[in-house]
Order: structure tokens, then C-alpha cells, then sequence
């Protein structure tokens, strides 16, 4: 069950970073915090996750955002992370309150033993009155590795503390029926199904990795955890408190009136696809009724390099995803298995094992509630010939 005195605030780069000098925008720092010591003063937990590091670094770098390669962001996220912290904490020491930085990988979310150890971290730094900022490990990460954006970083971290509300601040007032620049676009003022915007919402700003497209990815896996999501311009004088109490335009993405449990949501709320595999639709009706888990002897094609304990996602033979699941084996033990169905798996893998790829418990069914996955392309799957 959500917190509903728990809030998690995502804030772009290009309301942190001067998109011509990236430099610190102070001004809007200074809003920002002023907003959170009055929701800590009203009794809420206050969570950020900030961008930023990236374009505050390639200052000190020499570098442009529009040119930057891979490498130059990696370096400069190692030097504006230092510049972007020393804001926040010289601002929140005059507000009186201190925070703490938490920096995450894509496999810090995606893995569930180190998910749990960072919800522990960040439930620790709640418990002593100190604000977490939560931000991507640029410095480290590849674009195949990484989150790619901090939305729906922040939707997880969301789900991770189970928040009653999700605010995403940004350069727009919201989410439109078309490009708000074009005649005739119109703010949307309440979403319950986020599905019918997502063709609307291509684009990315100068100096963020997301445009609207990810918010609503974010909305959605935050609905699906029982968080509502609130999509506002955060150049305002109260940035956060004025979207709260309504005093001016936002989107409010509603939550799910019967939200997934916490287990739930992070099985299926996925931020990047660690391994697919297609299966018959008589056995994915079989599964879907819950009758049993995934069998050697369905496995048809498989797709990616997962691990034991990796979520992969399970498709029919028409390529529709119909679930997600944690897997038993690698990709190359469940490879093995599925070309050689004549021999028992304990003697193909060399232990004990009945053969079973994803365990009924550890699988949920998909419903319309989830944005469903794209059947990987042909040309990265590795098809399995069975009998």
C-alpha cells in the first residue's frame, strides 16, 4: 500500500542547467528546496530524483551537449555530479535539512537482491530525516547498460517506497494532444489510461535522454504501483506545492484503483529487456490460466543473454507478450535443454533439475494495465529447433 505522505520529484536537466551556460540555474534550485522543506514541514517524506550531472560537466569539459559523444558524458557526469550535490546541499543547509546521494545502475533496479538493498539504503536515509537524490551512475554506464532516462528511474523509485505521488517536473505544463507548439494542441488534465497518448509523445529536449514519451512510460508503471503522477512546467515560483494544490495547469495521471503488489510491480515494470523467449499459444493459454510455469519442451526461440534470476519476457507465437517471469536458467542452459529434449536436463546441465524455465510463483500474466514490449527483431533471435 502506498505512503500517501511520501513523495518522489523527478526534475529534468533543463531546469537545472543553463541550456547556454550549464551552469547551476540557482534561482530554481533555491524554488525547489523552499518546496520541499514546506512538504517536510507538513509531516511528507521527500524523495528527488535530479538530472543534470551531465550537462553541468560538460562545461568544465569544453563540450557541447549536441555534439558530446559516450565517453564525454561519462566524464562529465564524474565532474558535474560534485557541482550539482554542492548546490542542493548549500541550498537545503539554509532550509535545514541534509541530504544524501544514491547512485544506481540499470542492474541496481533490474536485479532483485540489489533492489533491495538500495530500497533498504534509501528507507534508512527516511528514517533520519535526510533527503535521498537518487541519479543514474553515468560516470559507469553504456547506453546498452543504463536506465537511458531518469523518468522512469524515478517511477521505480516510486514503486521502491511505494509513494503516494509521482511529480515530473519539466519545461511544458504538461502532457498535449499533439506537439504543444502546433495550433489546436490541448493540455490533458487527467489520464487513467496512458496508452492512447503514446504516438503523441515522440521528442527529447536539448540536454534531457526523455521526452513525453518516457513520462508516460513512468505514469504507467507508476499507476500500476498505486502512485498517482503529477506532469508539470517547473519554472514556477512553487514548483511542486503549486501542481499539489492545483493553483495552476498540469496532467494528472490517476492510479490504479487496485494496484499491483510490491513484488508484482517490479517483475513486470521492466527497464530494459534482459531476454525473450516465444512459447506455443496452446502452452501460453495453459500459463495464462495459471495451470503451470514455462517448460523446456515449449521453448521455440530465444532472445538475449540472461542470467539465472534475470526477468524475461514471454511471447506467443504471434508475437504478443503475455507475461514476464524470472528465469531458472541462462540463455545458454536454456538453449541446451531446448535442442536436446531426448535428454534429461539434470544430464545436460550436470545438476539436479526438472527442466522447468520459469516457475508458476515467479511468473505474472500481463493485463492491459502494462505497456507491453515489441517482439524483438528477427535478426536478434536465435531460433531453437525442438524434436
Amino acid at each position: 500500500m502506498a505512503s500517501n505522505k511520501r513523495i518522489v520529484i523527478k526534475i529534468g536537466s533543463s531546469l537545472l542547467a543553463n541550456a547556454e551556460l550549464l551552469t547551476p540555474r540557482w534561482a530554481f534550485i533555491q524554488q525547489l528546496l523552499e518546496d520541499v522543506k514546506l512538504l517536510r514541514d507538513d509531516g511528507f517524506e521527500v524523495l528527488l530524483c535530479s538530472s543534470g550531472a551531465v550537462a553541468l560537466g560538460l562545461n568544465m569539459l569544453g563540450e557541447r551537449p549536441e555534439t558530446a559523444g559516450l565517453r564525454d558524458k561519462q566524464a562529465a557526469a564524474a565532474c558535474g555530479m560534485p557541482l550539482l550535490l554542492n548546490a542542493y546541499k548549500q541550498v537545503a543547509h539554509e532550509y535545514g535539512f541534509g541530504i544524501a546521494q544514491v547512485l544506481v545502475t540499470l542492474r541496481d533496479l533490474e536485479d532483485r537482491s540489489r533492489f533491495l538493498n538500495t530500497k533498504n539504503t534509501v528507507h534508512r536515509l527516511l528514517e533520519s530525516g535526510i533527503v535521498p537524490i537518487v541519479n543514474e551512475n553515468d560516470s559507469i554506464t553504456t547506453e546498452e547498460i543504463r536506465v537511458g532516462d531518469n523518468d522512469r528511474l524515478a517511477a521505480k523509485v516510486a514503486q521502491m517506497v511505494q509513494a503516494h505521488q509521482l511529480i515530473i517536473l519539466t519545461c511544458v505544463n504538461g502532457l498535449y494532444t499533439k506537439d504543444p507548439a502546433e495550433p489546436g494542441a490541448e493540455l490533458v488534465e487527467t489520464v487513467s489510461d496512458v496508452t492512447p497518448y503514446l504516438a503523441v509523445t515522440e521528442g527529447v529536449s536539448s540536454l534531457g535522454s526523455g521526452g513525453m514519451l518516457t513520462k508516460m512510460q513512468a505514469a504507467n508503471m507508476a499507476q500500476n504501483a498505486g502512485c498517482e503522477t503529477l506532469i508539470g512546467n517547473g519554472q514556477a515560483e512553487r514548483p511542486v506545492t503549486s501542481l499539489l494544490d492545483g493553483s495552476r495547469k498540469h496532467t494528472r495521471c490517476l492510479a490504479a484503483i487496485e494496484p499491483a503488489s510490491a513484488w508484482t510491480a517490479w517483475l513486470t515494470d521492466r527497464l530494459q529487456m534482459a531476454g525473450s523467449i516465444v512459447i506455443p499459444t496452446l502452452s501460453a493459454a495453459a500459463l495464462c490460466r495459471g495451470e503451470r510455469g514455462v517448460q523446456r519442451e515449449d521453448i521455440q526461440s530465444v532472445q538475449g543473454t540472461f542470467v539465472r534470476g534475470d526477468v524475461i519476457h514471454i511471447y506467443t507465437e504471434d508475437g504478443h507478450e503475455c507475461a514476464r517471469g524470472l528465469a531458472n536458467f541462462t540463455a545458454e542452459e536454456t538453449l541446451i535443454m531446448a535442442r536436446n529434449p531426448n535428454i534429461s536436463a539434470k544430464q545436460l546441465l550436470g545438476f539436479q533439475t526438472n527442466g522447468t524455465l520459469v516457475s508458476r510463483d515467479n511468473l505474472i500474466v500481463l493485463d492491459e494495465s502494462h505497456i507491453l514490449w515489441d517482439t524483438p527483431p528477427e535478426d536478434q533471435v536465435e531460433q531453437v529447433k525442438i524434436g
